[in-house]
């Protein structure tokens, strides 16, 4: 044996430092095997076995085809059961002839050669119909014959290939995306052929000056164009005839009114044209006015897409079981909405949080850049709070889960950002009236001109007034602040902001003060908690107690509390919280209140401490260091870049202020402020004149937060539950809020270029238009472009 291990390793390539199969570094005592007549190195035996497969199965042409390794093979199979319960699959297979389909994820398909290993590998499992794999969503079709094999068969040998599959969550939504994407490609494609054919036919036509092409050759030449521009008016143009119905259903003609009555004014009157021999047909307008916007309706939905990005990545972080601890120490397998609050689960690595939860042993780490942004893995100690959707990383973690379904703030962070982009702010619905307005003054003017004409020249009255409603139409109007709107949004979500108030953006860009909360906001307790007693209190026992009464705070100095020594906290009852004052409540048969000085004990001095007492006498006191944010003094310097003063407003003592204020440069602080007195210096501020952002936790910070003419809140889970404040940071950098205030400052910049134009057009095309210096191809292809030029500019800000 010894000789064969031998003989085996010294016939390995020089360069076998790494798995053939996934590209890991091997072990001390790697698995062998003879592949593609060499002897090959391998991690694990999973991807030994895999290999093995791979060759017996004559697809070993996939080690040449690929350009990236394979995953590594998970040999645990036990959570593949699951997939044949009838409820997994009721909720996410259909019913096709002869059997079900499915469509999973799977996070090891690196390359197209991935994708042709699993095609040809479960094409060949009993009772597999078809598959499809795709390497680029990597998503993988499965169709199978339930009567013949379970799902989980196939999926076993696809995770011993080193592809682990987990559900697509979401599918429907993106089934629905992917039909309505093709259909818009279908018409698309139609409108682009039909305009070129008819731009042929016309321009033979236009060449005639001299009158001298024969009338049979013509009238050829017309009825081909309406053969060719009829599906491109009725089936390509279909979603703005039904738009147009819909609104005149409603009574409120708009955009797609002015867009489908100047497609089949054309049309209809080139038809009637071509029936009685007339001098002059307009296909070519119908079908380039139907293309153009087309094009120009697809980048606007582009623009959207990239809004709601953020949405559907989040529908899908929601992973589809877990691992379930039972109260004899064994672990289950269940659906994650089987999980209840106090459910123990484990996550393996690379795997993702299924429910907001407090780590309960052992340091780990947690990518959470879908949640807040923040690229790097976030350490985590026991005890720290994990949320929903945060992807596990090399180590393992054992999790007691605090909150489950709508109430994770993942679900919570996909109802905001959907809330949001459900809300039309002011400019856009001013936007809206005015091109309403616009569309019945157009229609009077256009029948107006119509008369005119018919006075003037006859033979020329339709085609004028077809072109006076085609190159007015104010399409780019309607555009031009929603596109950009969308656009920000979507820039938003990748800078880890949310918007909560649908003029939130306006606003932002016009301040010129921020006003930061201390505690929380600009920096956190570090370090132990100092407990002093006094007149003869035990320091332990006030500990006890005020652990007791802070354990359900979501005060930020809460959580140097939470971190007592001792587990064993007596109950604390009929709790209440003053915001900006401390807690009150009863502990072992006492009343007790913690906080500042004044409202914990009367006699008290008021020296920054937090203080402990029963409303007479203290009788301890807690002291705590506090350290800025690391990005704090980014984010102040960036703001001051933006000429935008700042300020700080806190409940804490004078010199614990004014020590934190003067370390971060900012002259301006104001100390032992309340809720109501942060309230009246924001009015005070905005008396002057000032556009004012203030910057707070959301706890405490209700009032001034809806006071200010914009609001910032922290983003943590009671963050996300106050309404008060404007715009949700979904982590705590700092340094967003000034990338928040250029991208809102853009925006509006845009807005206005967007605006300008699309009224700058409006009013020099009306007039040309009804002179009759305007044909309505011309007006058609002007009318396109300009909604086309304001889709492009709002995509400026998508790549800010």
């Amino acid at each position: 044996m010894n000789i064969a291990m031998a003989a085996a390793v010294a016939d390995l390539p020089a360069s076998a430092s790494a798995c053939f199969h996934c590209g890991e570094a091997l072990p001390a005592a790697p698995a062998h095997l003879r592949v593609e007549g060499q002897m090959r190195a391998f991690c694990c035996d999973g991807c030994a076995a895999a290999a093995q497969w791979i060759r017996d199965a004559d697809l070993d042409a996939y080690y040449r085809l690929r350009d990236k390794p394979s995953a590594r093979v998970d040999a645990d199979n036990t959570s593949l059961a699951l997939w044949d319960s009838e409820d997994v699959q009721a909720a996410h297979a259909t019913t096709i002839d002869g059997g079900r389909e499915i469509v999973l994820l799977t996070d090891g398909m690196r390359c197209a050669a991935c994708a042709w290993l699993i095609d040809r590998a479960l094409s060949r499992e009993p009772g597999v119909l078809e598959v499809g794999a795709n390497a680029v969503t990597g998503r993988i079709r499965i169709q199978w014959n339930p009567e013949q094999t379970p799902l989980s068969r196939p999926l076993q040998r696809l995770q011993a290939l080193g592809y682990k599959p987990f559900l697509a969550a979401g599918e429907a939504r993106e089934r629905e995306r992917r039909r309505e994407r093709n259909r818009w490609l279908l018409r698309i494609g139609i409108a682009a052929l039909g305009s070129m054919q008819a731009m042929m036919y016309a321009e033979a036509l236009y060449l005639d000056t001299t009158g001298s092409m024969p009338l049979a050759t013509r009238d050829a030449l017309r009825w081909v164009a309406f053969l060719v521009s009829t599906p491109v008016v009725f089936y390509a143009g279909w979603p703005f005839i039904a738009g147009m119905l819909r609104e005149l259903r409603h009574r409120a003609p708009g955009m797609d009114t002015l867009i489908a009555s100047s497609t089949l004014l054309a049309w209809a009157g080139s038809t009637v044209e071509t029936l009685r021999g007339g001098p002059q047909v307009w296909y070519d307008a119908a079908v380039m006015f139907v293309f153009l916007l087309l094009l120009a309706r697809m980048l606007e939905q582009r623009v959207r897409a990239t809004a709601s990005a953020q949405v559907d990545a989040l529908a899908r972080a929601r992973p589809a079981f877990a691992s379930r601890e039972t109260a004899d120490g064994r672990r289950e397998m269940v659906p994650v909405s089987a999980l209840a609050v106090d459910d123990v689960v484990r996550v393996a690595p690379g795997e993702p949080v299924p429910a907001d939860a407090v780590l309960l042993d052992g340091d780990a780490a947690f990518a959470e850049a879908l949640l807040t942004g923040e690229a790097r893995p976030v350490p985590k100690q026991p005890g720290d709070a994990v949320f929903a959707g945060s992807i596990c990383g090399a180590q393992a973690a054992r999790l007691r889960l605090t909150a489950v379904g709508t109430q994770t703030r993942l679900s919570q962070l996909a109802a905001l950002i959907e809330r949001a982009q459900a809300h039309r702010p002011p400019l856009a619905q001013i936007a809206d009236r005015i091109a309403r307005v616009f569309v019945v003054a157009l229609a009077f003017a256009t029948l107006a001109v119509y008369i005119a004409w018919r006075i003037h020249d006859p033979s020329r009255a339709f085609e004028v007034a077809l072109a006076l409603l085609v190159v007015c139409c104010p399409c780019a109007l309607s555009l031009a602040v929603p596109a950009a709107l969308a656009a920000a949004n979507g820039a938003l979500a990748k800078l880890g902001v949310l918007p909560l108030r649908a003029d939130a953006m306006a606003r932002l860009a016009g301040i010129d003060t921020v006003v930061f909360d201390k505690t929380g906001t600009l920096g956190l307790p570090d370090g132990a908690l100092r407990t002093e007693a006094l007149n003869g209190f035990d320091a332990a026992h006030a500990l006890r107690i005020a652990a007791a009464l802070e354990r359900d705070s979501a005060h930020p100095l809460a959580a140097a509390f939470a971190r007592a020594p001792d587990a064993m906290l007596p109950q604390a009852s009929e709790v209440i919280e003053h915001p900006g004052a401390g807690i009150e409540g009863i502990v072992d048969g006492r009343r007790w209140r913690i906080g500042r000085a004044g409202f914990a004990a009367s006699t008290c001095i008021d020296d920054g401490s937090i203080w402990l007492g029963d409303g007479e006498t203290a009788v301890a006191r807690f002291c705590f260091d506090e350290a800025a944010r690391p990005d704090v003094v980014a984010a102040l310097d960036a703001l001051r870049g933006l000429c935008i003063d700042t300020q700080l407003a806190s409940g804490d003592g004078e010199a614990a202020v004014r020590r934190f204020a003067d370390m971060l440069h900012i002259s301006d602080a104001r100390a032992r402020m309340s809720p109501e007195g942060k309230l009246a210096h924001v009015h005070s501020l905005q008396a002057q004149g000032r556009k004012v952002a203030m910057v707070g936790d959301g706890i405490n910070d209700g009032p001034v937060l809806a006071g200010a003419d914009v609001s910032f809140a922290i983003g943590d889970g009671n963050a996300l539950a106050a309404r008060a404040a404007d715009l949700v940071l979904a982590s705590p950098a700092l340094l967003r809020i000034p990338q928040s205030v250029a991208l809102a400052r853009r925006t509006q910049a845009i807005i206005r270029q967007n605006l300008g134009w699309a009224l700058a057009y409006n009013l020099l095309a009306l007039p040309a238009a009804a002179l009759g210096m305007v044909t309505p191809w011309q007006a058609a292809l002007g009318m396109a472009l300009s909604s086309l030029l304001v889709t492009l500019n709002a995509l400026r800000l998508a790549r800010a």
